[in-house]
């Protein structure tokens, strides 16, 4: 079988649509909202559109439509959650407000401004919106369609940080030193514009040299963004925390034939199929994220000072968990010296070498647990002033600092929340009450919808994969196992982009998985109902 024929094995839209549907149906997720709900969105929708820009600065918001906000996000997206501003501050700046920082005191050398989309300008307290909204806790992605938490109208429109309209923000402005460092921080309600929609591919051209932003993009953006990026990954490595970017596996859709006059009209040909790739993220991707992170990790300390809010937490790993991956290291051949913290190693593997990449598809079995900590309402303390003292209650572990979600709220429930509480400590004023009686109820409320999304996005790919393949039984693939436990193991194909389980044989003759090894299967059966069968070959030459 040749790469090029396997590389366009695509599964049929009905199909998939078909076996999406069942599965939606299984974990009873919403579809349309509810007429009340959705009522409420085109309502404040329109409010908005009739004067809304002027009852956020008549309620004392900022008006910061001088700054020069883009949005940078994967092609197509029309949910934008963050616009930023990067600056490179001069010889001495005044601080921007809030000290949080891991350095007060020291002279600013860069300044970040992100600006946030504001939910709560749209959301009424205790309405129908605001149950739907609990209910569904989070936008759930599938190949085909999402399921989005806000109603179109908004996270499309209104509450969306679009380019060229005016738009009420989070605007978070954080200053940094010359290494990184957080000298302060702050947020406030505001009236942001945004001067351009970029994505990622765009940006890392520009970075790279290899093309230009539009006119409206400010043009320091691609090397502020590049150079801070570089020095939060350095404070990352500093605090022992830990980023893989590792290959994901991801979607391709294939469009079906057609003119561009035909791509325009009511009637336009959709996707021609679902292929599943490989892809490895842009190192913009990591620089926007660690701008991403360091916002969350600033409202962490904001809600901690003030007593009350809610962090992301990830516990972290036990001892034996540790012991357990060194003996994954020792039998892939990968050499761990004692003294080695774990995620220095980490970050000195490559994942095209099968077994580091197997290891580090191991790695990610420390990343478990993660939850919500509500504190400073319904009976939880506030965490400890020292982290090392509440590493085991408040702290995420990957992150190696406290956290909370604060960045996406028109894909996330819990950030709207964050963002009051981290506004209202910044004005120095109450905690809205409609946050505080929310508070207790919502970890749990993010782990039910959570859990729901998770295995959508599990049960999705699966469906995917046995569509793909199906029809190809009896055909020979080229794959990794990367991982084995008692006789049943991970495997990733080569192409098509596949990971699925493999079972080692019924006879002793048989042998263990070859974990870490490339290996030549044979397909035996492909179902979405049934799952997928491969059988590992003796003969691998």
């Amino acid at each position: 079988m040749s790469r090029k024929r396997l590389s366009t094995y695509t599964a049929p839209p009905a199909e998939v649509t078909r076996a999406l549907d069942e599965l939606r149906a299984r974990y009873e997720v919403p579809t349309a909202f509810p007429p009340e709900a959705l009522a409420e969105a085109e309502a404040a929708a329109t409010s908005w559109a009739q004067d809304g820009p002027a009852r956020l600065l008549a309620d004392g918001a900022r008006d910061a439509r001088d700054l020069d906000l883009v949005t940078i996000d994967p092609p197509g997206s029309m949910d934008l959650d963050q616009a930023v501003l990067l600056e490179r501050l001069p010889a001495w700046s005044e601080a921007a407000g809030t000290s949080v920082g891991d350095a007060p005191g020291s002279a600013a050398t860069y300044r970040i401004h992100y600006a946030i989309a504001s939910l709560a300008t749209f959301v009424t307290p205790g309405g129908a919106l605001d149950a739907e909204l609990s209910r569904r806790g989070e936008t759930i992605y599938a190949p085909d369609a999402a399921t989005p938490l806000h109603p179109e109208v908004l996270s499309h429109g209104a509450a969306s940080l679009l380019e060229d309209v005016d738009r009420p923000a989070c605007l978070w402005t954080i200053d940094l030193d010359a290494r990184g460092e957080v000298v302060s921080a702050r947020v406030e309600r505001a009236l942001v514009r945004s001067r351009a929609r970029l994505t990622y591919g765009q940006v890392q051209a520009a970075i790279d040299g290899e093309g230009t932003l539009p006119s409206s993009a400010p043009t320091d953006l691609p090397g502020l963004l590049a150079e801070i990026g570089r020095l939060r990954l350095e404070r990352e490595v500093a605090r022992g925390g830990i980023s893989m970017t590792t290959p994901e596996q991801v979607v391709e859709v294939t469009e079906a034939a057609g003119s561009a006059e035909d791509s325009k009209s009511a009637e336009a040909p959709g996707p021609s199929g679902y292929r599943l790739a490989y892809r490895v993220p842009v190192p913009a991707e990591q620089y926007n994220a660690q701008i991403s992170l360091l916002t969350g990790m600033c409202a962490a300390r904001i809600m901690v000072e003030c007593g009350v809010g809610i962090l992301r937490t990830l516990p972290p790993a036990r001892p034996e968990d540790y012991a357990r991956l060194r003996r994954v290291a020792a039998a892939l051949g990968i050499d761990w010296p004692a003294a080695q913290p774990y995620p220095e190693l980490v970050r000195g593997l490559d994942h095209a070498i099968p077994a580091h990449a197997a290891f580090m598809e191991q790695a990610m079995s420390l990343f478990r647990g993660s939850g919500y900590l509500a504190f400073g309402v319904g009976g939880v303390g506030v965490p400890a002033d020292d982290e090392a003292a509440d590493s085991e209650e408040a702290v995420h572990s990957a992150i190696a600092a406290r956290y909370a979600h604060v960045t996406a709220p028109l894909r996330r429930l819990v950030d709207r929340y964050g963002e009051e509480v981290c506004i209202a400590a910044c004005a120095q004023a109450p905690v809205p009450e409609w946050v505080l009686q929310a508070l207790p109820d919502l970890p749990g409320v993010m782990e039910q919808t959570g859990k729901r999304a998770r295995a959508i996005g599990r049960g999705a790919l699966t469906a995917l994969e046995a569509l793909v393949l199906r029809g190809h039984e009896g055909e020979v693939f080229d794959g990794v196992i990367t991982s084995e436990r008692d006789g049943r193991g991970e495997l990733v194909l080569a192409e098509p982009a596949v990971v699925t389980e493999i079972r080692a044989g019924k006879k002793a003759s048989d042998g263990d998985l070859p974990v870490g090894e490339r290996v030549r299967v044979r397909l035996l059966s492909a179902a979405p109902t049934s799952g997928i069968r491969f059988q590992l070959l003796q003969d691998q030459s």
